[in-house]
C-alpha cells in the first residue's frame, strides 16, 4: 500500500542543503576489504544468512548474569568466593567423619541455609533482568516476508538482511541501513537519547539510489549487497558500500539507524538489518553484569584469614601438646586403659593422634569464625533496604516513585563513596530548555529565577553583611519564583516574565527598533519545522536542538510567530508597531551557514519583502564580539556584564547580531560560497569556513539570550552539599563540549574565575591534517603526541599556580579520551583529573563512560558511584562500585541495571549522607561486635581445652553452643544493625563532614578491628580465669559439693551471655523499646531455656539437667560470680571509651553531647556556627561560588580604599 508523502522536500531546504553535500556530489565508494571489514549482508535475502560463512548472531539480546545451565555452577562459585563459606564447607565435610565433636546436622544445616538464601536472592534479581530482556525481545516490528508484504514479527526473530518498516515514535530493533522514508528525499529524524544522552534530533538521509523504494510493494524484487565494517562499539563512524542495480554506493554514519534510537517526526522508514543482537553498536557498548561485593565484605575475607590463622595456631599448639601428653603421659594414666584404646589416643601413634586432634580442634574452635554472621548481615541489609524503600523524604509524588534498593549487598558502600560519576541529560537536567532572560540594547529583561540562583540566594541568606551585599549585587530576590510569577498557563520552553516587552509593550521601550530586530533574529535564524494543530490552530516546533526550539517559542510569545516554512522562505506573523496588529511577512532564505563546534555560530542570509538583504547571526559571545564593526559595539560593555551575570546563574547564553548587505556585495560573496559548497574533496569544509568568514564580519550587536537547561529541582543544592561532604563529582555526557560546559556552570561544577584545562583534538591542526590524509598510523601518532602534550601542560599549569584559592576544571572530549585512556597515558590522565576540582567528559560513548569509571575505581582504589537514567549509562552503572539509576523518561534500562533507584538526582544527598552514613556505621560496628562476641565465647573453649589437656572435651553442652548465635546473642546485634543512629538524619545533613567517617573508613580499619578483637580476648580471659579460680578450691553447695563440668560450663556461659549483651548496650547510641526488648529478652531467654531444657529427662538434657534450678540458682556465689565477672569484662571498654571521648572525641561524640545539652534549641547560633565549620572546603557548588564572590567583593573593597 502506498504511503502518503510530505510535499516539501525537506533535505532541499536551505536549512539543510547549504552545507550538507549529497552522495551525488562526488563522494566515491571506499575499498571495504581486509581485517575489520569482512561483513557481507544480502539485502532482502535473510535465508542466505542461515549458514556459514554468512551466518551472523540472532537479534535475541540477554543482559542476565545466569541462564538455566550456568546458574548453579556460577552462583555456587560466587558464594564460595566468601572465605568463611569455604571454611564451613570444609568443616561440614569433616562433620561426616568420627573426628567431629558435633553432629553433622549442626554444621551442614546452617551452611545450606546461608548459601541457599544468598543464591535465592541472586536468582530473584537475575529473573528481573530476564523479564526485562523478554519485554524487549518480544517487541514487534513489521518485516518483509516476501511478495511486497510486511507482517508483524518479534524483534528476537529478526535476521541480518531482513527489510523492516519502522513507524513514528518506535525504537529501531537492530542497526539498520536507511533505505527510504515518508519524506520524498529519504530523510528522517532520529532521537539518540538512549545511546549518547543527547536530546537533539539527528538528521539521517538514505542513499539517493534507494529513495524511490517508498512503498511496500516495491520490495518484492529488491536485492542488494552490503559490504561493510565488522561489529564495533564506535557510535559515530560507519564504513561500507551498497551494491545495488550495478552501482556501488558509499555508506556512512548518516545512513545508519542504530538500535535503541527512536524515530521522530517521520511517519515511517524502511531499512535493512546490518547488525543484529549483540553485534549492534549499543550492545557492543554494553558490559557484562558484574558481581559486586562491598569493600567491607572483601575486607571480611582478610579478617577470616586472620581468625583462621589464629584458629590454626591454637589448634596446632593444642595438637602438639595433646600429642606429647598422649606419648609421655598416657601410659601413666592407667585408668584410661592405654593398652586398649583407639587410634585417637594411642601412645604408640601419638603423631597420628595429634594430627587427628588438629582436625577435631579446627571444628571445635570454629566458633571463632561465625557462619551466623553472614546470615545476620543478610537479614540486616534486607531490613536496611526496606527502610530506604520506605523513606518518604525520597518519595517523588509526581510520578508516584519511591526510592528502591534493588540489591541489599551494597548498603554500607553508600557511606564510603569518594567519587560520583554522573550523566547529564535526564539525570541533572529535565531534558527541557526554557527561555528565561535576555539582554537587548544594553537593557536586561526577564525576572525568572533559576535553580542556581535559588540555591545561591539560600546560601547567601545565611551569611554576614558581606553576603547580603553580594545578594544585592547579584540582584537575587528570594521571592522571585520564575514560572509562578505569571498568571498565564506555563508554555513549554518559555519561562520569561517581564511586562516591559510582553503583550506588545516593547514598542514603548526606548530602543524599540533594536527589540524588533532582536525578536526577528530569534524567529528567522533557526532550522525548526513548524507544525500546526488542525483542531486548535496552535503552532508547535520540531527543532534539531531544544534550545533552538525555545528561541522560536520565545519569539512567538513575544509577538513574532514563525508559522510556515517553504522551500526557500519562512513566514512570520509580526506585531506591527504602527497598526498595533499582527501582520504576515515573508523572508526569503538565501543561505544558511550552520552551527558547528569550530564555528560556534550560525547565520542566515535573508531578503525581506522590500528587497533588503540581511545577515542574521547568533553564536558564542566571544565569537560574535570579535566580528563586530566599530559602530556596532554600542551595547558591548553592558551586554558583557549581563552575560557574566547570566553565566553565574547557570544559564546558556548566545549573542545576537546582524548586518545589512547590498546586492552587489551579496552576489559576489554568494558566488564564492556556491563554489565552496560544490567542491568535492577533503578541503570542502575549510573552503566553506573561509567563505563564511568573508560575510560574517562588521556585525552590529543587538543583544544576548539566556536559556536555562532546566535542572531538576534541588540539583545545585544537592551538588553543593555532596561537595561539602567531601565527595568529588565528575560529569560524563554525550553532549557537545559547549553544552557540557554550560551545564557545568548551571550545576556550579564550574564558575567564573575557575581555570579550565581543555583537552581536545579539535584545535590540533596536525591531527586534522592526518585525519584528512586518511593515514591511520600517522593520525594515531600525532593524536597521542598532542594529547600527551596537553595533559603535561595541564599538570604543569596546576603545579605552577601560586594562588591557593585557584581552582581548576578538566574538560575532555570523547575523541581525546580514546587516546588518553590507552595504557601508556591513562595514569597521567587520572593524576591530572584528581588534581582538578571538577571533571567534565563530553561527547563520550557508553563504553567510554564505563572505561572512565573503571579508571577512577581501579586507579584511586576508592569507592565510586555512577548515576544515570538511560541505556547509554548502563555500562557506567555496572562498572562502578555502586550504580544508581534515575527513574526518568528514558526508559528503565538504567534502573534495571542499577543497585539503587531514585526518582530525582536531589535524593542522592539523603541516600548517601543519611542512609549511607547510618548503614556504614551499623554494618561496621555490627561486624566488629560479632567477632568480639564470638572471640569472647570461642576462646573460653580453648582455655578449657588447655585445662583438660586438649582432650577434645567441650566446656559447654552441645545445645548451648548451637544456640549461642541463634537465640542468646543474635537479636541485639540485629537491632544494632537495623536501628542504630549515632545522630538523627537532620544532623547528618547539617553537618555533612560526618560523611567522611565512612570515606576514611574510620570504623572498619585494622586498628579498630583489632581493638575489638583484643576486647574479646580480654573478656574471654577474664570470664574463664575468674570462674575457674573462684570455683576450683571451694565448696559450691551446702552439702560441700565442689563444682563439676555442668556447673562450671553453665556459669561461664551465663557470664558470656550477660557480657556480650551488656556490651552491645554500651555501644548503642539510639535506644528504642526494640533494643531493650532484644537485650533483656536474650538474657531472660537464656534462663528460661535453662529451666525448660533442664527439666527434660537426663538422657536428652545431659549436662543441663536441673543445673539452674537445683545447682546454680540456690547458691549466692553463682550470682556474685556473674556480677563480678560481667563488671570486670565491661570495665576496660568503659574506661577506654570514657577517656577517648573526653580527650580525643570524634565528630559524632561532640554532636551527641551538644544535642544532649540541647544546644540546637537553647543556643541555635552556636549550633549554626558549628554547622558551618563542619563542611569540607570545596571549589565547586553554590557555597564555593558565594565564597568566591565574597572574596572578590572584599578585594574590590580593599582596592577602593
Amino acid at each position: 500500500m502506498a504511503q502518503k508523502k510530505n510535499r516539501i522536500r525537506l533535505s532541499k531546504l536551505y536549512s539543510y542543503a547549504c552545507s550538507r553535500p549529497s552522495v551525488a556530489e562526488g563522494n566515491v565508494p571506499v575499498p571495504v576489504t581486509g581485517p575489520g571489514f569482512s561483513r557481507v549482508v544480502y539485502c532482502n535475502q535473510p535465508s542466505l544468512h542461515k549458514a556459514k560463512p554468512f551466518k551472523y548472531r540472532s537479534n535475541y539480546v540477554s543482559t542476565t548474569k545466569y541462564n538455566v545451565v550456568t546458574f548453579f555452577p556460577k552462583a555456587l562459585f560466587e558464594q564460595f568466593r566468601r572465605v568463611a563459606n569455604l571454611y564451613f564447607l570444609f568443616a561440614a565435610a569433616l562433620s561426616l567423619t568420627p573426628l567431629a565433636p558435633f553432629t553433622a546436622a549442626s554444621l551442614i544445616a546452617p551452611l545450606v541455609f546461608v548459601v541457599g538464601l544468598s543464591m535465592t536472592k541472586e536468582a530473584i534479581e537475575d529473573w528481573r533482568r530476564f523479564l526485562q530482556d523478554e519485554e524487549v525481545n518480544k517487541r514487534k516490528v513489521k518485516v518483509h516476508v516476501g511478495g511486497g508484504k510486511f507482517e508483524l514479527t518479534q524483534w528476537q526473530k529478526l535476521q541480518v538482511g531482513d527489510v523492516v518498516l519502522v513507524e513514528k515514535d518506535n525504537f529501531f530493533p537492530a542497526d539498520l541501513l536507511l533505505l527510504s522514508s515518508s519524506y520524498p528525499d529519504g530523510i528522517c529524524y532520529v532521537e539518540t537519547m538512549n545511546l549518547d544522552g543527547e536530546t537533539n534530533l539527528k538528521l539521517k538521509k538514505s542513499p539517493e539510489r534507494t529513495v524511490e523504494l517508498d512503498e511496500d510493494s516495491e520490495f518484492g524484487n529488491f536485492r542488494g549487497i552490503i559490504k561493510c565494517e565488522d561489529p564495533n562499539a564506535d557510535l559515530y563512524t560507519f564504513v561500507g558500500n551498497l551494491e545495488y542495480n550495478e552501482d556501488v554506493i558509499p555508506l556512512g554514519p548518516q545512513q545508519i539507524l542504530l538500535r535503541d534510537s527512536k524515530l521522530r517526526n517521520t511517519t515511517f522508514v524502511y531499512g535493512v538489518v546490518i547488525f543484529s543482537g549483540h553485534d549492534t553498536k549499543v550492545m557492543q557498548n554494553s558490559t557484562e553484569p558484574p558481581s559486586k561485593r562491598s569493600s567491607i565484605e572483601r575486607k571480611m575475607d582478610y579478617i577470616i584469614y586472620l581468625l583462621f590463622s589464629v584458629l590454626l595456631l591454637i589448634g596446632t599448639v593444642g595438637s602438639i601438646v595433646f600429642g606429647l601428653k598422649t606419648k609421655y603421659d598416657m601410659p601413666k594414666w592407667w585408668y584410661m586403659r592405654p593398652d586398649d584404646t583407639t587410634i585417637f589416643f594411642n601412645p604408640k601413634k601419638s603423631v597420628v593422634a595429634a594430627l587427628l586432634h588438629l582436625v577435631t580442634a579446627l571444628i571445635l574452635y570454629g566458633y571463632l569464625i561465625p557462619i551466623s554472621l553472614y546470615v545476620s548481615i543478610e537479614i540486616v541489609k534486607v531490613l536496611q533496604a526496606m527502610f530506604i524503600n520506605q523513606d518518604l523524604e525520597m518519595y517523588y509524588p509526581e510520578t508516584d516513585t519511591p526510592a528502591r534498593a534493588r540489591t541489599s549487598n551494597l548498603n554500607e558502600e553508600l557511606g564510603m563513596v569518594d567519587t560520583i560519576l554522573s550523566d547529564k541529560t535526564g539525570t541533572l537536567t529535565c531534558n527541557m530548555m526554557e527561555f528565561i532572560k535576555c539582554s537587548i540594547a544594553g537593557t536586561p529583561y526577564g525576572k525568572g529565577v533559576t535553580e542556581v540562583e535559588k540555591a545561591t540566594a539560600k546560601r547567601l541568606g545565611k551569611g554576614s553583611p558581606d553576603t547580603d551585599a553580594a545578594v544585592e549585587s547579584e540582584n537575587i530576590n528570594g521571592e522571585d519564583s520564575g514560572i509562578e510569577m505569571t498568571s498565564k498557563p506555563h508554555v513549554k520552553g518559555f519561562n520569561f516574565q517581564d511586562d516591559r516587552i510582553m503583550n506588545g509593550n516593547w514598542i514603548h521601550e526606548p530602543h524599540s527598533d533594536d527589540i524588533r530586530m532582536f525578536l526577528r533574529i530569534l524567529a528567522i535564524c533557526q532550522t525548526a519545522i513548524p507544525e500546526e494543530d488542525a483542531s486548535t490552530g496552535t503552532i508547535s516546533y520540531e527543532a534539531e536542538s531544544p534550545d533552538e526550539a525555545s528561541f522560536v517559542v520565545a519569539a512567538r510569545e513575544l509577538g513574532f510567530e514563525f508559522y510556515k516554512r517553504t522551500q526557500s522562505s519562512v513566514l512570520l506573523r509580526e506585531f506591527d508597531p504602527t497598526t498595533l496588529k499582527r501582520v504576515q511577512r515573508e523572508y526569503k532564505i538565501l543561505n544558511l551557514l550552520e552551527f558547528n563546534s569550530t564555528r560556534k555560530r550560525m547565520s542566515v542570509v535573508v531578503q525581506d519583502e522590500s528587497g533588503q538583504i540581511f545577515l542574521f547571526c547568533k553564536g558564542a559571545d566571544s565569537v560574535i564580539f570579535e566580528r563586530l564593526k566599530n559602530n556596532g559595539r554600542k551595547y558591548e560593555d553592558s551586554t558583557k556584564k549581563h552575560l557574566a551575570t547570566y553565566g553565574d546563574a547557570g544559564l546558556r547564553t548566545l549573542a545576537l547580531a546582524y548586518r545589512k548587505l547590498d546586492e552587489a556585495e551579496y552576489t559576489e560573496w554568494n558566488a564564492i560560497f556556491v563554489k565552496a559548497k560544490t567542491t568535492v574533496g577533503a578541503n570542502r569544509e575549510e573552503l566553506l569556513d573561509e567563505a563564511s568568514e568573508k560575510i560574517e564580519k562588521d556585525l552590529i550587536l543587538v543583544g544576548a539570550t539566556a536559556v536555562e537547561d532546566k535542572l531538576q529541582k534541588g540539583v545545585p543544592e544537592c551538588i553543593d552539599h555532596l561537595a561539602q561532604a567531601g565527595l568529588k563529582i565528575w560529569v560524563l555526557t554525550g553532549d557537545k563540549m559547549e553544552t557540557a560546559i554550560n551545564i557545568g556552570f548551571a550545576c556550579s561544577l564550574l564558575r567564573q574565575g575557575m581555570q579550565q584545562i581543555i583537552i581536545s583534538l579539535e584545535n590540533s591542526s596536525e591531527a586534522k591534517a592526518a585525519e584528512q590524509s586518511q593515514d591511520k598510523e600517522m593520525l594515531t601518532k600525532v593524536s597521542m603526541e598532542s594529547i600527551t602534550q596537553q595533559i603535561s601542560n595541564g599538570q604543569q599549569k596546576i603545579i605552577s599556580e601560586s594562588n591557593e584559592d585557584s581552582a581548576f576544571a578538566l574538560i575532555i572530549d570523547g575523541k581525546a579520551l580514546s587516546y588518553a585512556l590507552k595504557d601508556s597515558l591513562k595514569d597521567e590522565l587520572l593524576r591530572l583529573a584528581t588534581s582538578c576540582a571538577s571533571v567534565i567528559c563530553c561527547r563520550v560513548s557508553p563504553k567510554q563512560k564505563a572505561l572512565v569509571t573503571q579508571l577512577v575505581r581501579k586507579g584511586t582504589g576508592k569507592t565510586t558511584l555512577a548515576i544515570g537514567d538511560g541505556a547509554n549509562d548502563v555500562g557506567m552503572i555496572q562498572e562502578a562500585d555502586i550504580g544508581v539509576g534515575i527513574s526518568g523518561v528514558e526508559g528503565m534500562q538504567a534502573v534495571m541495571a542499577s543497585d539503587f533507584a531514585i526518582a530525582q538526582f536531589r535524593f542522592l544527598e539523603r541516600l548517601l549522607i543519611v542512609h549511607g552514613h547510618w548503614c556504614y556505621k551499623r554494618i561496621s560496628i555490627m561486624i566488629c561486635y560479632f567477632f568480639y562476641k564470638n572471640i569472647t565465647f570461642g576462646l573460653t573453649l580453648f582455655y578449657f581445652e588447655a585445662y583438660t589437656s586438649f582432650s577434645g572435651q567441650s566446656a559447654y553442652n552441645d545445645w548451648y553452643m548451637s544456640l549461642f548465635n541463634v537465640f542468646f546473642s543474635s537479636l541485639p546485634v540485629l537491632a544494632l544493625g537495623v536501628f542504630e543512629k549515632d545522630v538523627p538524619a537532620r544532623v547528618c545533613l547539617e553537618f555533612p563532614t560526618l560523611y567522611q567517617q565512612g570515606t576514611k573508613n574510620m570504623f572498619f580499619n585494622w586498628p579498630y578491628i583489632l581493638a575489638w578483637m583484643f576486647n574479646g580476648l580480654c573478656s574471654s580471659a577474664i570470664t574463664y580465669f575468674f570462674a575457674i579460680n573462684i570455683y576450683q578450691h571451694q565448696a559450691f553447695r551446702k552439702g560441700g559439693q565442689t563444682v563439676g563440668l555442668e556447673e562450671l560450663g553453665a556459669a561461664m556461659y551465663t557470664c558470656v551471655v550477660w557480657t556480650v549483651n551488656l556490651q552491645i548496650a554500651l555501644i548503642i547510641s539510639y535506644f528504642t523499646w526494640i533494643q531493650h526488648l532484644f537485650i533483656w529478652g536474650s538474657i531472660g531467654l537464656w534462663y528460661l531455656f535453662l529451666v525448660v531444657y533442664g527439666s527434660i529427662k537426663p538422657d536428652l538434657s545431659t549436662t543441663a539437667y536441673k543445673v539452674l534450678v537445683e545447682a546454680l540458682a540456690p547458691t549466692p556465689s553463682y550470682w556474685i560470680l556473674v556480677l563480678v565477672i560481667v563488671i570486670a569484662c565491661l570495665l576496660p571498654y568503659f574506661v577506654v571509651t570514657a577517656i577517648h571521648n573526653s580527650f580525643w572525641p570524634k565528630d559524632h561524640h561532640i554532636l551527641q553531647e551538644m544535642m544532649h545539652l540541647q544546644k540546637h534549641t537553647r543556643d541555635p547560633e552556636m549550633w549554626s556556627r558549628e554547622g558551618s565549620k563542619a563542611r569540607h572546603k570545596t571549589a565547586i557548588g553554590c557555597s564555593a561560588r558565594v565564597e568566591d564572590k565574597i572574596r572578590q567583593l572584599k578585594m574590590h573593597a580593599r582596592h577602593n580604599r
